[in-house]
């Protein structure tokens, strides 16, 4: 039927094209002179047929002769002598306001099929469009709307006379959208919600929408998606379900439209509402049915990309997802992607391997999250699953320590051996790696010895290139334009290693290592980087609006900048617990150092202007407690007039005092730990024991520190709460920390005894055994 249909409309519109050709040659006999001007004008470049036809062109005067004088031009614009200044000439003789009339008008000839002057247009545009500076006309941009208005009624009743029409103006929107004009022209019309709609709701073609749409959003990013998640939530769903239930080849294409989309999308918006969606479930079935079956690399390798979006978005519980299952997906993911990278880094050279990174880097990206999520202990695995995961892990991890060896071997040769995408790539094996070494593993550590000064270089690298881009990016300068070089400064290795720092500073070689490439002083750089995140100040008030009331609340923080304040908080903490380590066992060192110096002044400065919220508490100890441990080392550099000391140990105290009390236990003659506390006490637990241990030994080096002590109301506050405790329910190393530290009090100024004696200290010595500050206050 449709065949039939499209014969006789070409019958009847070679009929229409015949009698309006010679009623044209007819009529214009008589203007040879205008046509020979017109002629004269072009360049010799241009065939003499194509001349001809622009002179009639230019000539006709009404829409009937120009109309007649298209046929030539549908012979002529396919043409292998007609080149990119033919079709311009063409393009602008005919006129887009002639063509858009064809396209829009509603009468045809008696016994023409209904489209013909739309077919006819659409087939002249599409010629042309396969040009590109004519696809990018503004003209032809400026039109995009009649387009997709033709596009979007392709399910209309009289469907076989759409067919051709509608192949036409996608074959026009494919061209256009294949030049970066004409993807900034349909990104301002709404093409990405248009061709959402239309796949999502219509059947004819629909998969050159898709291949529109995945165009767009690869250019623009999540700029493309509006703000609102449900359209992108509608076409998901749509091709989700597609995906999972197509077992054809085009299971494997619509892998790869979905990755697309995904990488694509507003990240926050769809996370925070993805579990309202179906596709999560429909792509986890659709996945699960591709990498449990005997496929080849091509039907294997999209899928793993994908996986690797969908965990990276929605975390690796999705992976668990299957209620009968539920480890076996994660377990089966764990092992192809650990096979995958040796497979492809085993054996090769560097450039061999760059052919396929984006594969290894998604396998990279899965183990990263698996690796952290596994060490949460939450997935309960038995021994034989822990081993085959170690085993699996062990060897993918001994490719990657492999190949950064002869990289780093060659970088060492020649620091310009690598380019852009080589350094990015690399960059993505040292993220994964120092995923595997934040959990204290011990394999392979003279390797990774070897590999740690390679390793910081490039860490710090990205660290500067991250800061700059940030600091321009808040200055809003054109420096934070992004080139192909701004590549590198999109993710900051160095934070990624920082969980993985702090237990190599524990090893002698590995800090050895750290401390002789100065990584303390890009540490301290990053340190300070961070609370500028942390320390987070609103922009000032304009003097116009100052002193007036304020009517509204202030508003919350936006969640972006939340998150970053998040992020930098553990990056601080991470960064303390290194400069910890180095503190304890280089003592000497940081005795002599005038870096930590400046980093325990930095305490100093900034501890007290940490604001007082549940969120910094962790912090806050964190930072109180290196700061004892550095005032230990530095005690002789302390002068007791220097104001930022006084507010730092008030600070510190505040800390110690406030972890435990009695009031807020349920039989009030415990001592518990705080309410503020409690949800943090796994991290703070150390910490608080840590802090009173140096803080008696401050004492000893420090005694006029015992002054605000005395001051604040600590020690006696101390003997007040424990009056309260009953005989027997103190816990043995909390005793033992108040009595250090009490002890040492008095040690360093004996007038703490007086206070403490009027307290009733005696009968805390006797209720809780402190024998050793019995003796101090009232001998033996």
């Amino acid at each position: 039927m449709a065949a039939t249909s499209r014969r006789m409309r070409t019958s009847s519109i070679r009929a229409i094209f015949f009698d309006l050709d010679n009623t044209l040659i007819k009529t214009r006999k008589g203007d040879k002179l205008a046509c020979e001007k017109v002629l004269f004008k072009m360049s010799e470049s241009v065939p003499d047929s194509v001349k001809k036809c622009i002179a009639i062109l230019k000539a006709a005067e009404s829409d009937t002769e120009k109309f007649a004088a298209l046929f030539m031009v549908t012979k002529l614009v396919k043409g292998e002598d007609c080149n990119t200044r033919s079709k311009k000439l063409l393009f602008e003789a005919i006129g887009f306001k002639f063509l858009k009339r064809l396209l829009l008008s509603p009468d045809v000839p008696a016994d023409c099929p209904p489209l013909v002057y739309k077919s006819v247009a659409l087939s002249i545009l599409s010629s042309f469009c396969s040009d590109s500076e004519l696809a990018t006309h503004p003209e032809m941009l400026a039109n995009i709307p009649v387009f997709l208005d033709i596009v979007q009624q392709a399910d209309d009743d009289d469907l076989d006379d759409n067919l051709i029409v509608v192949s036409e103006a996608y074959e026009c929107l494919q061209n256009i959208a294949a030049h970066e004009p004409g993807q900034l022209a349909l990104l301002e019309v709404g093409g990405v919600a248009k061709m959402c709609e239309i796949y999502a709701q219509q059947s004819f073609q629909t998969d050159e929408a898709l291949n529109i749409l995945v165009t767009l959003v690869g250019r623009f990013g999540p700029s493309a998606w509006d703000i609102n998640p449900k359209p992108f939530h509608v076409i998901v769903n749509k091709i989700a379900l597609d995906f999972e239930t197509d077992h054809s080849e085009r299971k494997f294409e619509l892998c790869g439209m979905l990755y697309a989309l995904l990488s694509s999308c507003r990240r926050d918006v769809i996370v925070a509402t993805a579990s309202d969606a179906l596709w999560p479930g429909s792509i986890h079935k659709g996945l699960s049915d591709i990498l449990t079956s005997k496929l080849g690399k091509a039907q294997r390798d999209p899928a793993l990309k994908l996986t690797s979006i969908m965990v990276e978005l929605l975390g690796v519980e999705w992976c668990l997802s299957d209620e009968e299952r539920p480890r076996q997906f994660l377990l089966l993911l764990v092992q192809l992607c650990s096979v995958e990278i040796r497979m492809q880094l085993e054996d090769r050279n560097f450039k061999q391997i760059m052919t396929n990174a984006d594969l290894v880097t998604a396998c990279f990206v899965i183990l990263e999250l698996s690796i952290a999520y596994i060490a949460t202990d939450t997935l309960e695995l038995e021994q034989k699953e822990k081993q085959q995961l170690y085993t699996a892990f062990k060897g993918a991890f001994s490719a990657v320590i492999t190949v950064l060896t002869k990289v780093s071997n060659d970088f060492t040769k020649n620091p310009n051996i690598l380019d852009i995408k080589g350094k990015v790539f690399v960059c993505a094996m040292v993220r994964v790696l120092s995923a595997w070494l934040a959990q204290e593993t011990s394999a392979m550590r003279n390797a990774i010895y070897a590999l740690l000064p390679f390793m910081l270089t490039l860490a710090n690298e990205t660290f500067y290139a991250y800061r700059s881009r940030r600091l321009a990016e808040k200055r809003q300068t054109s420096d934070a334009m992004e080139t192909e070089t701004d590549i590198i400064s999109q993710v900051d290795i160095l934070r990624l290693m920082l969980p993985a720092l702090c237990h190599l500073a524990v090893e002698e070689k590995a800090r050895k290592i750290l401390l002789e490439a100065k990584e303390d002083e890009v540490l301290y750089e990053c340190l300070a980087y961070h609370w500028s995140i942390v320390h987070y100040k609103k922009p000032p008030v304009p003097k116009s609006e100052r002193g007036k009331v304020k009517k509204e609340p202030e508003m919350e923080l936006d969640p972006k900048v939340q998150e970053e304040m998040k992020d930098s908080r553990a990056a601080m903490i991470s960064i303390c617990n290194i400069f910890m380590n180095v503190t304890v066992l280089e003592a000497k060192m940081v005795e002599e150092s005038m870096l930590f110096a400046t980093l325990l002044k930095f305490i100093f400065n900034n501890l007290p202007e940490l604001k007082s919220i549940p969120e910094n508490l962790v912090l806050h100890g964190n930072l109180a407690v290196l700061g004892l441990l550095l005032l230990k080392q530095q005690a002789k550099r302390v002068k007791k007039n220097d104001f930022t000391i006084c507010r730092y140990i008030q600070a510190t105290i505040r800390f110690l005092w406030d972890a435990y009390n009695v009031d807020e236990s349920n039989d009030t003659s415990a001592l518990v730990v705080a309410i503020s506390y409690k949800k943090y006490w796994f991290e703070l637990m150390e910490l608080w024991f840590l802090g009173m241990q140096t803080m008696s030994a401050v004492l000893a080096l420090v005694p006029w520190i015992s002054e605000f002590a005395i001051e604040s109301g600590w020690a006696e506050g101390i003997i007040d709460m424990l009056h309260k405790v009953r005989l027997g329910s103190l816990p043995a190393n909390t005793k033992s920390a108040y009595e250090d530290f009490l002890c040492h009090l008095v040690d360093a100024n004996n007038s703490v005894t007086t206070v403490l004696k009027e307290h009733d200290a005696l009968s805390v010595c006797r209720t809780h055994r402190f024998m050793e500050l019995g003796k101090r206050l009232f001998g033996d």
